[in-house]
Order: C-alpha cells, then sequence, then structure tokens
C-alpha cells in the first residue's frame, strides 16, 4: 500500500511537488492524460479535485472548472473511475480527492470510501468536513485503508491545531493565506514561520497552498514545508486546452520548472 507520509518525507532535502487539477476540467477525456503529465514533469502526489457545485473555498477559477466538469456530466462515480484508468498504469503516485461533503454523502460513507479505495485513491480532502465532525468519516476511511488530510489556517486556534494534528493523517494541509484558492499573494516569512510552528505539534509532513502560483512563490514557502500544492495557476493554464496534446504540453511547461527549483533548494 502506497504510504503517503513516507512518500513526501523521504523526498528531504527536496520537496514534494502537489499539483491539483479538477476532474473532467478541460474535458473528461483529457483528465488521465493530464495526470499521467503531471507525474512525468515531476509532481510527486496529485490532489485531484471532485467537481462541486457550491466549492466554497475555491478561487473563480477552480469554481469554472467546476461547473464546466459538472456540465459535462462529470460525476463522483465518474471522477473514481478516472482514478481507476489512472492506475493501470501508475500503481505508486498517491492520490488524494478533494472535494465536499455533499456529494460524498449522497453516495454513503462506506459506498464512496470502498469505491475510492477499489479505485486507488489514497486520501480525501474533504473542506467542510472538520475533525470535530469526521468520527463516522474516519472509522470508515480507516477501514478500508483510506486517510484524511486536514486543513490548517492561519486563523487557527492553537487548541485546534492540537486536535487537528491528533487526528490528521497522511499530510497535513497549511492554508497559506485568507480567503480562497489563488486569491492573494503571499506572505513567505509569516507561512514560513506558521509551519515551523506547526512541526512541533506533529511529525506529519506539512503541505501548503492557496496562492502558490510559480516556481518563486514555491520557493519562497518551501523553506519550512515538506510539500507544496499548486492549484489555480495551473488550472488556468488549462483552460484553453482543445486536446490532450495541448494541455500535456502546457502541463510539462508549468510544472517542470517548479520541480527544477525545488530541486535546487
Amino acid at each position: 500500500m502506497i504510504n503517503l507520509s513516507q512518500t513526501i518525507l523521504a523526498l528531504a532535502p527536496s520537496k514534494a511537488l502537489i499539483p491539483f487539477i479538477t476532474a473532467g476540467f478541460p474535458k473528461p477525456e483529457m483528465t488521465v492524460d493530464i495526470m499521467h503529465a503531471l507525474v512525468s514533469a515531476g509532481a510527486n502526489v496529485i490532489e485531484l479535485g471532485m467537481p462541486f457545485s457550491d466549492p466554497m473555498a475555491d478561487g473563480p477559477i477552480i469554481q469554472k472548472a467546476s461547473e464546466q466538469a459538472i456540465k459535462q456530466g462529470v460525476t463522483l462515480e465518474s471522477t473514481l473511475a478516472m482514478v481507476a484508468q489512472f492506475r493501470r498504469k501508475d500503481v505508486i503516485t498517491p492520490i488524494v480527492l478533494m472535494g465536499y461533503l455533499n456529494p460524498v454523502e449522497c453516495m454513503g460513507y462506506d459506498n464512496f470510501i470502498s469505491k475510492a479505495a477499489v479505485a486507488g485513491v489514497n486520501a480525501v480532502l474533504l473542506v467542510d468536513s472538520p475533525p470535530e465532525e469526521s468520527h463516522a468519516l474516519q472509522v470508515a476511511l480507516k477501514k478500508h485503508g483510506l486517510q484524511q488530510i486536514f486543513l490548517v489556517a492561519p486563523t487557527t486556534s492553537e487548541s485546534r491545531k492540537k486536535l487537528i494534528c491528533d487526528q490528521a493523517a497522511g499530510f497535513i494541509y497549511y492554508v497559506a493565506l485568507k480567503g480562497v484558492t489563488g486569491a492573494a499573494d503571499l506572505n513567505p516569512d509569516l507561512v514560513n514561520t506558521e509551519i515551523k510552528a506547526l512541526k512541533s505539534m506533529t511529525d506529519l509532513p506539512i503541505a501548503v497552498g492557496f496562492g502558490v502560483k510559480d516556481k518563486l512563490s514555491a520557493v519562497a514557502v518551501a523553506e519550512q514545508a515538506d510539500a507544496i500544492v499548486i492549484g489555480s495557476a495551473l488550472m488556468s493554464m488549462l483552460a484553453d486546452c482543445q486536446d490532450s496534446k495541448a494541455a500535456v504540453t502546457k502541463v510539462s511547461e508549468f510544472i517542470r520548472p517548479i520541480r527544477t527549483a525545488l530541486d535546487s533548494l
């Protein structure tokens, strides 16, 4: 079984690169090709967004991506089918499904998680399922060997940080700024200070996202982070791609310089 934490920590002193894409965007038939291209270009983990009609934590780029994917018929079932198709060629790269609780509850915890496990998912990140409300979900996840990723924000209290660290698995996702994905510029000094403090509470790797846009911002927040998540900037590059060939080219051109920059730290 793929160990998410070990995958990230084994890269030290380099950093893990975790690109985010929305399943089915810009076209459903392109998603698996994009996933393989991300790995070829240097991604260590893939965060795959489950399209949802009300993605409250996401900025306009990812909101539009979800809307477009849904209009093209992408569902939770077809998202899991994309993971299964990816796994036919890649059984090594960890996959984290990112999204919201509503579609999961509609499918049912056990039904969703058992199907996710069979497809080859390693972890889930549900923005609106905090640790205080995740007991039933975690029971089902552990039953099938999956993990739950939790978010820590700049506004998270010390007591909640401890609670999150106690319940988290895989890695902890540090939200680098207040607001939605891709919303503002980072303050690298503040981010690195916060991550350093968070590391005193847990042995899990820390990934930082929300606001990482390019190799410069990735390097700036990589001083303390173990992994870098980049989503909105990548998604904007894919928006105009009309076929898999164009998407693969865009992905490679975008990801490779970031991989190279992180490896040179």
